[in-house]
């Protein structure tokens, strides 16, 4: 995310009188959620053209304890042309329109992937501090994300000490975030909440707002290892909270869901989702992005589906 045409979030004082006042009615998110994907239906080409949106949207990942250069050296490849080239011409664009939004790698693969992708625009995003469960000394938090920094990576996807959170310790979560914020310097900061940990929507709606204050560009539903990772209420709650902080400070903060959106159906309902809540200005890669590795085959057989009217087999788009 190296150019941006939006203000970057500079934080604000925490105000903790306006956290303790925070309540979500659990209910009426819920009833919201379930209206998603049975308000609207996009079709044909419509839904073609909300899928090329989502795949520059996405935060193309590998996370594994088997990653090697090799896998993220084809991964690299695949976020530079992400579609298949005769779907691509079919759906009249050429093979450099598309692209994913970054690529999202372990420390010790930055390198790797900024070599790869030299030249492409595509930024390398990091996990950092001890992701996924966070459970190292701040001093090595702090250390890991100034590493990442210095190896090249552009994003830094920071996970944030749970247990702060369950304490209601704000105070000890913003500072924790604050000094996050000053340790990525011009590295965008996407700050994961692990929402499927923090108990209550309350929570993740008060750990929203104070991540926000405290400085982070981009707000993220989980790590995508915990048992529960992006649903939609939490979504609803976060980019409420997303709304809020915006029209009290003027600063747009990014959203990016993580963790078992595998379907283009799923991908169509959060974009729209965004769309009514935020508005168009978010339905970008500079607001918006999606944790995902296997998305992409599923949108990939969308569009094939689309242009021939069969479905393929997943194996025809291979990720690496």
């Amino acid at each position: 995310m190296a150019k941006t045409r939006i203000k970057r979030n500079e934080g604000t004082p925490l105000d903790l009188d306006l956290i303790r006042e925070i309540r979500v009615n659990r209910s009426a998110v819920e009833r919201r959620a379930g209206t998603m994907g049975k308000r609207r239906t996009v079709k044909k080409e419509w839904q073609a053209a909300w899928l090329i949106r989502a795949i520059s949207c996405i935060d193309l990942t590998t996370l594994a304890g088997d990653d090697t250069p090799g896998n993220v050296v084809r991964l690299c490849a695949k976020a530079m042309h992400p579609v298949r080239e005769d779907l691509v011409q079919g759906l009249g664009f050429s093979p450099e329109d598309i692209k994913v939004g970054a690529v999202c790698v372990y420390h010790n693969l930055i390198k790797t992937a900024v070599d790869t992708l030299e030249g492409s625009s595509i930024p390398v995003a990091a996990v950092s501090t001890g992701f996924p469960a966070g459970q190292i000394t701040h001093r090595q938090k702090l250390n890991e994300i100034r590493a990442s920094v210095k190896a090249g990576a552009k994003e830094i996807d920071i996970v944030i000490s749970r247990a702060k959170v369950l304490a209601g310790d704000w105070r000890g979560l913003y500072k924790e975030v604050q000094e996050f914020r000053e340790a990525c310097g011009e590295a965008h900061m996407k700050t994961i909440l692990a929402t499927g940990e923090l108990s209550t929507l309350t929570n993740v709606a008060k750990a929203s707002h104070v991540c926000m204050m405290a400085g982070a560009d981009f707000i993220k539903t989980s790590t995508g290892k915990e048992s529960v990772n992006a649903t939609m209420p939490v979504s609803i709650v976060m980019v409420r909270a997303i709304r809020e902080y915006y029209e009290r400070t003027g600063f747009k903060v990014g959203y990016k869901p993580a963790g078992g959106i595998r379907k283009a159906k799923q991908a169509v309902e959060w974009l729209i989702m965004i769309k009514e809540e935020l508005g168009d200005e978010w339905l970008s890669n500079e607001l918006f992005r999606f944790g995902a590795s296997g998305l992409l085959t599923d949108i990939e057989r969308q569009l094939e589906h689309h242009l021939t009217g069969r479905y393929s087999s997943s194996y025809r788009h291979p990720m690496a």
